[in-house]
């Protein structure tokens, strides 16, 4: 498979089927159940979702107890990861390859990205923003590391691989027509249910 940047290549190899065995468990499924309980508290209907960036599904899993007749459809790079999705959430709801390759005629009442907007290139950030604009219906909801301003972070001995930034803000610079609707912190410290800091934001399309 040809990548179209050093990031992707980074988590389709060895890296990505390392983090594999570091996120899988009881206790992050749980967490995640509480933190998507939070997150779209506020949504409305929400039937079907894609996520960018599933792994091997730990979010959709949560999504799943919550939502038990939620659609989902996951996009996934690393084919170790992507293989071990499909027994969840079937062979036809799983893309094996980039985010900016995938193309469907669907639309998803949620749009989400968990992690994954932290790792990509800056310079292919807008693709991406694109990409969870135009699969939308309804919303997006955003989760991720939160800076004001872009820097770039060593990510476990790797250069080039974690960066910080306002992506929410951006997103809706872009598309005039988001709306921020809600949005909160997970604390990694949290006695029980530890998210890793993320801030997340659940954005919603004019629709009229």
């Amino acid at each position: 498979m040809n990548y179209k940047t050093d990031q992707e290549a980074f988590w389709a190899g060895s890296f990505g089927d390392e983090y594999i065995l570091r996120n899988q468990s009881q206790e992050l499924l749980a967490s995640n159940l509480n933190f998507f309980t939070k997150a779209l508290s506020r949504a409305g209907k929400v039937d079907s979702l894609i996520e960018f960036g599933s792994n091997v599904g730990m979010n959709v899993r949560a999504l799943k107890l919550l939502y038990p007749h939620q659609s989902q459809f996951g996009i996934e790079i690393n084919a170790t990861a992507a293989e071990e999705l499909k027994t969840f959430l079937g062979e036809k709801n799983v893309f094996n390859g980039s985010i900016f390759e995938f193309e469907s005629d669907k639309k998803f009442d949620v749009s989400l990205i968990k992690g994954v907007l932290i790792h990509i290139n800056p310079e292919m950030l807008q693709a991406v923003y694109q990409k969870l604009y135009d699969f939308s219906k309804k919303y997006i909801l955003i989760c991720e590391y939160y800076n004001p301003k872009p820097v770039e972070i060593d990510y476990r001995g790797h250069s080039g691989k974690l960066y910080k930034r306002d992506f929410c803000g951006e997103i809706m610079e872009k598309f005039s027509d988001l709306k921020l609707i809600d949005y909160g912190f997970a604390y990694k410290k949290d006695p029980a249910f530890s998210q890793d800091d993320i801030t997340w934001f659940l954005l919603e399309k004019n629709c009229d």
